[in-house]
């Protein structure tokens, strides 16, 4: 299974939109049968930053999420209000997550 974690800084004039554009994608990417589970996280001590992470079946997975409607909105949609460009950082799991 592949994990990617994602760091975003976002503005913070835009935290609220940021957060349900990518609210909407989250739901819409666990629809998609490579996603085993996405996770939003905004950081306590600095609403303008989050965490998104995404739990892909297979290798394959990543790419076909970023060839989904959803995912080309999202992105389209939250460029403009990142305070810098987003990180993400590949991971392979060593332990199962839930598949439920």
């Amino acid at each position: 299974m592949l994990v990617l974690h994602v760091t975003i800084h976002v503005l913070p004039e835009h935290v609220d939109a940021f957060r349900a554009a990518t609210l909407d994608n989250a739901w819409h990417s666990l629809q998609e049968p490579g996603v085993a589970r996405f996770d939003v996280l905004q950081q306590e001590d600095d609403p303008t930053r989050f965490v998104l992470v995404e739990a892909y079946r297979d290798a394959d997975a990543p790419a076909a999420h970023k060839e989904t409607a959803h995912y080309l909105r999202w992105r389209d949609t939250v460029a403009p209000m990142m305070a810098e460009p987003r990180r993400g950082v590949r991971c392979t799991a060593l332990t199962p997550a839930p598949l439920g």
